[in-house]
C-alpha cells in the first residue's frame, strides 16, 4: 500500500470514497481504510467489492448453515467467518474454528 502525505499506515487522514458518501467528511478522514472499504457501496462508495455482500461464504452454497440464506448474503465476509462453524460452516479451521 503506498501512502500519500495525508495518510498514516492505516489509511487514516483521507477519504477513500470515489463518489458521494453518506458518511460525514470528518468521519471519513478519521476512519481506517479497511473500515471505509467494508461499508456498503450504497453508503460509502469506494469501488471495492471485497466486503462480499450478496453472497454466502458457508459451504454448500449456504446450506451448511442455520443462518437464513438472505441474512448470509447480506453479512460481510468477515462476520460470516467469525461465526462458529457449528452455526455457519465456512470451512475455516483457524482461530475460533480450531479443533479443541
Amino acid at each position: 500500500m503506498s501512502l500519500n502525505q495525508n495518510t498514516n499506515q492505516h489509511g487514516q487522514g483521507a477519504s477513500h470514497a470515489i463518489g458521494e458518501s453518506k458518511v460525514p467528511e470528518g468521519a471519513q478522514n478519521a476512519a481506517p481504510e479497511g473500515l471505509e472499504r467494508n461499508l456498503p457501496e450504497s453508503v460509502h462508495p469506494t469501488g471495492d467489492k471485497s466486503s462480499s455482500t450478496n453472497q454466502t461464504h458457508a459451504k454448500d452454497g449456504g446450506e451448511d448453515s442455520i443462518v437464513p440464506k438472505k441474512i448470509q448474503e447480506k453479512l460481510p465476509e468477515s462476520i460470516e467467518r467469525a461465526v462458529p462453524n457449528a452455526i455457519h460452516n465456512t470451512g475455516d479451521e483457524g482461530g475460533l474454528h480450531r479443533k479443541q
